[in-house]
């Protein structure tokens, strides 16, 4: 069974423009890699800036695999350059009943 998962990904300083690439390859990567469902990926902007992404993992054992999968290593070592990962209570919109972001294109 598939795990939905949201992320959010906070830009470091002047960073914006790599991060929004690397969120645009990472799902294609992941699905190269036999770790997610042909589920369509979302990606939407938060007024701070931060990205988050909406996807799913194929499975629990999926998830580990990634872990150990050298393409996927590549990738998130691209994301720490780019980013910070922060919880969604930290956004300002978590804290709306709806909470509203800007779609962004991946």
């Amino acid at each position: 069974m598939g795990r939905l998962v949201i992320v959010a990904f906070k830009p470091k300083p002047g960073k914006d423009a790599e991060l929004a690439a690397v969120v645009g390859k990472h799902w294609g990567i992941l699905k190269r890699e036999g770790l997610v469902t042909d589920r369509p990926p979302y990606a939407m902007q938060a007024k701070d800036g931060t990205i988050l992404e909406v996807f799913e993992w194929l499975s629990p054992e999926a998830i580990e695999k990634a872990h150990h999968n050298p393409a996927v290593l590549a990738l998130w070592a691209e994301f720490e350059a780019a980013c910070d990962y922060v919880p969604l209570a930290g956004l300002s919109e978590s804290h709306n009943l709806f909470a509203e972001f800007q779609p962004l294109p991946i």
